[in-house]
């Protein structure tokens, strides 16, 4: 018996209600559309479920894979040896104090901006059409139309790598990064501290946004999101339009002709067609611009 078939058996033990998949397509889980399989996951219902899961895989000297809507992540196509817990089944609650929410870490951000609509609570229109969860969003202080998550985002909980459930205001924020973007922590939930607004004025900001993202984004594609981080004084989708970039494809895999930010899936892309374009851009553009292109999406590897 390897360490995945104990965890399942020891998990279905003390947690006998959690939902467990053996080899589970993650082409059905990311945003992209394409990935193959991960050798266990977990599909809590309850945050309880979600600690136990991630307690028990450390007990074992597993390192658990936390995934929210799975946008921001690529998958290789041969599948990878990990155990993965996923959020967005059942950690989906909210409450709202005041002008304040506090919601669990699979609540996506469509739904965390409806809600705080629905309160005439103002701070969340940015989120309206970022297609992942709040614990994703949180982990890499997603962002778009100068709003981000910490400008909002006051207090976090979490289980730590020790195994302990803490609440946490030190979250070390910065460009597509914070305190736990190393993956080591489960984020279980946060806190945000938004500002009384005029409903009318925050569902016109949302609609407007969304407008703007409809026609400058492929939203028509499935894709992993903005696929390069911005460079330092320049525009990454800028840089790969002036070299000429847009619609270079691979496979079905191709640079969106509509905005050469994203990558997109055209139909019966594999990570390895993603992997070759994303290369091939790199490479031009720093033979063109000299400029240096980072992955703003992220590899699911094996274990370390």
């Amino acid at each position: 018996m390897d360490r995945f078939e104990a965890l399942q058996r020891q998990l279905s033990e003390t947690c006998p209600g959690l939902e467990l998949r053996e080899r589970e397509s993650m082409a059905r889980h990311t945003t992209f559309r394409l990935g193959g399989p991960v050798r266990l996951m977990a599909l809590p219902k309850s945050q309880e479920q979600a600690v136990c899961a991630a307690r028990a895989a450390r007990d074992l000297g597993i390192v658990p894979f936390f995934l929210g809507n799975g946008s921001n992540l690529l998958v290789p196509d041969r599948g990878v040896e990990r155990f993965v817990i996923k959020t967005t089944e059942g950690l989906t609650d909210c409450r709202i104090d005041g002008e304040t929410m506090y919601a669990q870490s699979g609540l996506s951000l469509a739904r965390l901006a409806a809600l705080a609509l629905e309160q005439g609570l103002t701070g969340l229109e940015f989120a309206h059409g970022i297609p992942g969860s709040l614990g994703g969003a949180v982990t890499m202080n997603a962002g778009a139309y100068e709003g981000e998550m910490a400008q909002v985002v006051t207090a976090v909980t979490l289980l730590n790598a020790r195994g302990e459930v803490e609440t946490t205001s030190d979250c070390g924020f910065g460009y597509r990064h914070s305190n736990f973007s190393d993956g080591s922590c489960l984020i279980l939930g946060a806190e945000l501290q938004l500002r009384r607004g005029d409903r009318a004025d925050i569902r016109a900001r949302m609609d407007d946004l969304m407008a703007r993202r409809k026609s400058k984004q492929p939203l028509e594609f499935p894709s992993g999101g903005s696929t390069f981080k911005r460079p330092q004084g320049h525009f990454a989708a800028a840089l790969i339009d002036q070299c000429g970039l847009k619609g270079l494809t691979v496979g079905g895999a191709q640079v969106s002709e509509k905005h050469a930010g994203f990558v997109v899936n055209r139909g019966g892309a594999t990570c390895d067609d993603v992997l070759e374009l994303v290369d091939q851009v790199r490479r031009r553009v720093r033979e063109q611009t000299g400029v240096e292109l980072e992955l703003e999406i992220k590899i699911l590897g094996e274990q370390e």
